[in-house]
Order: structure tokens, then sequence, then C-alpha cells
């Protein structure tokens, strides 16, 4: 089993254990190296555990956050997931960020520049938190994708890449820069935050022995070799 699993009462109790989690890699980071690295999902689950963590009395001047995945819009736009993030840690100024994609969001420009800056960077990540779609896409990995094999596959060349959901989320109708799967599972703790009958109900195909990660790209990571992914749901 690739997985451990831990259920909460409801959403303010997971939002807790994930920033705790989170704030356990964070010390740890600080205290080998001085620095600590995080790759946080925006959306509904993870950004309530970020607020939590953001007011936690860590040395912030000496934490970096970076989005797992990015619309290609501009950095105020109300899709962007950097926007989300920085407002999320509201209570945390000191706290530096680095973005994936370029201010204004061209796709091309963008792809480039995050394929850039994590070449830069390819130490391990100190903890990566992710989200799960109820068609169980992760980070911005969604089945359907043109370019899902090549970002989701363990030979992946890239660390990030374009991706362009199949079809468009009507809330979101933006191309979106991914980190690869590959990258993700370059940490030393990644997290999955659950919440929700639907959401339970994708991870429990991801789960599934047969599951094909083309068409459930979560299989992928929950299945990973060498990698246990730290689950928290919640109703």
């Amino acid at each position: 089993m690739a997985w451990l699993e831990f259920i909460h009462p409801g959403p303010e109790a997971l939002a807790a254990a994930i920033a705790d989690e989170l704030a356990a890699a964070c010390r740890e980071a600080l205290a080998a190296r001085g620095r600590a690295r995080l790759v946080l999902a925006g959306g509904r689950t993870p950004l309530p555990a970020c607020r939590v963590l953001a007011a936690q009395p860590l040395p912030w001047a000496r934490v970096t956050v970076l989005p797992s995945d990015e619309r290609c819009v501009p950095h105020e736009h109300p899709a962007c997931n950097l926007r989300a993030l920085r407002a999320a840690f509201a209570a945390a100024p000191a706290l530096a960020f680095d973005a994936l994609t370029c201010a204004d969001g061209d796709p091309a420009r963008s792809e480039a520049h995050a394929r850039a800056l994590l070449a830069a960077q390819p130490e391990p990540f100190d903890a990566v938190l992710l989200g799960i779609g109820a068609d169980a896409h992760i980070a911005s990995l969604f089945p359907g994708a043109p370019q899902l094999p090549a970002l989701l596959g363990p030979g992946a060349t890239c660390d990030a890449g374009r991706v362009d959901p199949q079809p468009l989320p009507p809330e979101a109708p933006f191309p979106r820069i991914s980190l690869s799967l590959a990258r993700l599972l370059r940490a030393r703790r990644v997290l999955l935050a659950c919440q929700g009958a639907d959401k339970r109900a994708a991870l429990a195909r991801a789960q599934a022995f047969d599951a094909d990660p083309l068409h459930l790209p979560a299989a992928a990571l929950l299945h990973a070799p060498d990698t246990c992914v730290r689950i928290h749901w919640s109703p």
C-alpha cells in the first residue's frame, strides 16, 4: 500500500491536521537545511489549511511557497492560484512566493519560466500538498488533456508543462501550467487533501489496484513506488 489515511470529523479538523503536518515539515527543513520549500495547491480544501498554517509561529522569511499548478492568467486575476495563496498567508507577510507563470499569464512564456525555475532548484521539496478533483485530477493533471501522458509518466523529461484540460472547466476556462508527477514526487513529504463524498468516491476509484492513471490521474500518485502519500479526509 502506498498511502496512509487520516480521517477527520469535519473541515476545521482537516485543515488543522494538514497545517500541523506542514508546520512539522517546515521545522524539520529549517533545522536541517536552514530553509523550507513547500508546494501547495489552491482550491477549496487546501486553502483553509494554508490559512491555519499562516498563524503558526514559524520564521516565515526562510520559507518559500510554490503553487503546484497555475492558470495562465495575470497574477492579479481572481482565478490565479498565486493570488489565492498570498491571500491565505496574509498572516505571514514575510513568506516568500515563487510564481509558476509570467506576470501576464502568457502560456508559452509561462511554460518556459516554470521549467527554468524548477531546473535551477532541483533539490526535493520539503512538502507537497495536493487536492483531488471529482474526476480524480491532481494539480492540473486532468484526465483527457493531450499533455497528460508526458507529464504523468515516471520518465517525464520536464518538471512542468502546459496543460489544456478537455473540456475546459467552465468555472476556470484557461490553459494551465502544472508540475509533472515526477517533480511532485521529488518531495520529502506528500499530502493529499480530500473533502466530501464526491472526492472520497474519486479517491476510492484511484486507489483501486487496476485504476488507469490516464483516466484517474490520482492513481499514478497513489501507486507510485517508493512514495507514501499521507491522505487527509473529512466529510
